[in-house]
């Protein structure tokens, strides 16, 4: 056996079969979690560059021989060492030590240590195995990605690595499921390991090496793929990257919008079915209102940006596991960081252009606590789906009949809410979150072909998880914004009864063609139904406790250009951003079918109560679209952020922030455009 400084220990007795607790361990980019699903048999998500994942996760491995789940696997983060300052690593010291549980509570240290080291590169994963051993747990040693490392020609000696470490040593491969079973049955039998590594970090570093060149039977860099080198100097090159990140970026969202809307058609059209089906079933009143207005209505609104979102990790996921999403991180660090961002903040802000909600919640992902934060605080000035509506309402009445200039207006809506994020992001780590950003450290995977299966899985777990954390507080703030804009129930006005009444008349002076037979009403009938409709929802909407707040705010929002029409838009949109466009259909034309031209032309000419005035002219369109790319007006998403950060007064300072930059500029466009005749 080769001399390898260390420790020599008696060996004793191998543990016990029998349920126990183990910690995996491993590197970033070694295949640990999704080997974790493969021994678990559950959904957890695979990362390739690190700090990804910084949360616990538990699972129960079943023992076939017994058909009995016989171990509680712990899925700890990707670190390189444990005793680095780190959040992560912070976290994994403290499970190891027994001073943190995954669920919160304390509870004794972990039975086991399972190290999952990469096979194409072993010395790497070494030091980290010697952090483990000095742990005096059982401790089995995963080599995996061993199919991986055989096409590149790498090859170690497992046997002698075992003798050496003094642990079991088992080789695997996660993707194929081979020697898994023999890593299952390795860890309900694991034995304290018999050596113990050099205590000084310096000196274990000289012990990593020499385990390395003891084992290895080869030149671990004998596989160099010049391929490889060639698309890393590309998708990383200081322009030629950029663009290639632009590239992608432009097929991803274009993919996520082209797909996504067969779907969110469809679930529209369910949740609206539903509720016609619920005003069926149930009698007029408080109880079918409630439901069908408030509790479906709140459902509908979340659960329309699910395909959107699940579509959004689910590409995600197929970039991140072949190895690329690694590559565009190390671009985007070299433009976020003059901005006080890091690559690290790529992810969370691309997340973003689908929900802010999963987007801050992955924030998690930023080690540094200042740039998490940062990236918090300006994750809504992605331009997320819910403002998608009111870009299209608003940009098809300014060019109605110049689609391409619409579309020019719709990108630079983008623009400007990456451009409002960079900048606030900048000033806010030289005043409140004032300190050196940490360096990003990042390594790049190999690239290998994605999982279709761990995309899928990956996309389910965000799907649901979007849906209990975001939705329940959709559907709250959706029944209060339902209540406010229903209540208190007013009669029709008088002008309605009257419209409604020679409708009745045109009606009645139908005559019949023939005997027994019956005619539609007339074109003017229906119009005057329409009117009628228009203006009794209009009514109500004017004496609702919505209408009232969005008079008394009125005067705030007078010199933006927005009566106080569009200032009860601007409240309702506060349970989404969506809700706005709906609301201004109903209110103004007495349908909510933004599809249908008519309402579309009908809302372009919509007056004020002086029914002269136009409500949607030009100055006002263009406050309204700049307000709709800057403005906080989310209440999940600042639920979320107080949650995240820790404390709601970041919150409150999103919200000021976001909605006083959101005044500023749509007050600057509309006085600009007045200024120059262009109203």
């Amino acid at each position: 056996m080769p001399i390898v400084p260390g420790h020599d220990v008696p060996a004793p007795m191998a543990a016990p079969p029998g349920p126990k607790r183990v910690a995996l361990l491993g590197n970033p980019n070694t295949g640990k979690t999704t080997l974790f699903n493969r021994l678990c048999a559950t959904r957890q998500k695979t990362s390739n560059f690190p700090g990804t994942t910084q949360e616990v996760r538990i699972g129960l491995v079943r023992d076939e021989k017994v058909r009995a789940d016989s171990i509680e696997l712990i899925d700890l983060p990707g670190i390189y060492s444990i005793e680095l300052q780190m959040t992560e690593a912070a976290l994994c010291r403290g499970v190891l030590a027994g001073d943190v549980a995954p669920r919160g509570e304390r509870v004794e240290p972990p039975d086991a240590i399972c190290v999952v080291i990469d096979a194409t590169d072993l010395g790497r994963g070494l030091v980290l195995v010697g952090e483990a051993l000095r742990r005096r747990l059982p401790t089995v040693v995963a080599i995996n990605m061993v199919d991986l490392a055989r096409r590149r020609g790498v090859h170690a000696d497992e046997a002698k690595l075992a003798d050496i470490l003094g642990c079991t040593v088992v080789v695997c491969s996660a993707r194929t499921g081979e020697g898994v079973e023999a890593l299952r049955d390795s860890l309900t039998h694991a034995p304290i390991p018999n050596r113990t590594p050099p205590g000084d970090a310096h000196a274990l570093e000289h012990w990593a090496d020499d385990v390395f060149a003891a084992v290895a039977l080869g030149d671990e860099r004998a596989d160099t793929d010049t391929l490889t080198d060639r698309l890393d100097k590309a998708f990383t090159h200081p322009v030629l990257g950029v663009l290639t990140f632009a590239l992608v970026m432009t097929g991803l969202f274009y993919v996520i919008f082209k797909l996504a809307s067969y779907p969110m058609d469809l679930i529209d059209g369910v949740f609206g079915r539903l509720a016609e089906a619920v005003r069926v079933v149930l009698p007029a009143g408080v109880l079918a209102d409630l439901l069908a207005g408030g509790v479906v209505g709140g459902v509908g609104a979340t659960v329309i940006f699910v395909p959107q979102i699940c579509l959004l990790f689910f590409i995600i996921s197929l970039l991140e596991d072949t190895g690329y999403l690694a590559r565009a991180a190390f671009v985007m660090d070299r433009v976020l960081r003059p901005f006080g961002l890091s690559g690290h903040s790529f992810v969370p802000l691309l997340s973003s252009h689908a929900c802010a909600l999963p987007g801050i919640m992955s924030a998690r992902a930023v080690p540094d606590r200042r740039d998490r934060l940062a990236t918090i605080l300006v994750a809504p000035f992605m331009t997320c789906s819910a403002r998608i509506p009111v870009y299209v309402l608003l940009t098809t009445i300014l060019f109605r009949d110049r689609p391409a200039m619409g579309a020019v207006a719709f990108t630079g809506c983008y623009a400007l809410g990456i451009v409002a994020a960079l900048f606030s992001s900048l000033i806010a780590r030289r005043t409140i979150l004032k300190g050196k950003s940490r360096p990003m450290a990042l390594e790049l995977p190999s690239y290998k072909l994605p999982s279709l299966a761990t995309a899928l899985l990956t996309t389910l777990d965000r799907g649901l998880i979007f849906l209990k954390q975001a939705g329940t507080n959709i559907l709250a703030i959706s029944i209060v914004l339902w209540w406010l804009s229903s209540y208190p129930v007013v009669p029709p006005p008088q002008r309605a009864l009257e419209l409604r009444a020679q409708a009745q008349a045109l009606v009645a002076q139908t005559i019949p063609q023939e005997p027994g037979t019956a005619t539609e009403p007339s074109q003017s009938a229906q119009s005057l139904n329409q009117e009628a409709d228009r203006i009794e929802a209009n009514h109500a909407t004017k004496m609702s406790f919505a209408g009232r707040l969005g008079r008394t705010i009125e005067p705030v929002l007078r010199p933006l250009g927005f009566d106080w029409q569009l200032s009860v838009g601007i409240v309702t949109s506060f349970a989404a951003r969506e809700v706005f466009v709906s609301t201004m259909a109903v209110m103004l034309t007495g349908a909510d079918d933004t599809e249908d031209q008519s309402v579309l032309n009908r809302l372009g000419a919509a007056t004020r109560d002086d029914g002269v005035t136009p409500i949607f002219t030009r100055a006002v369109c263009w406050s309204l679209l700049v307000y709709y790319v800057l403005a906080m007006q989310c209440l999940p998403t600042l639920a979320v952020t107080a949650k995240e950060s820790g404390s709601i007064k970041w919150a409150v300072v999103q919200l000021l922030w976001m909605c006083g930059v959101a005044y500023l500029a749509a007050w600057i466009t509309y006085k600009m455009l007045t200024m120059f005749g262009l109203s």
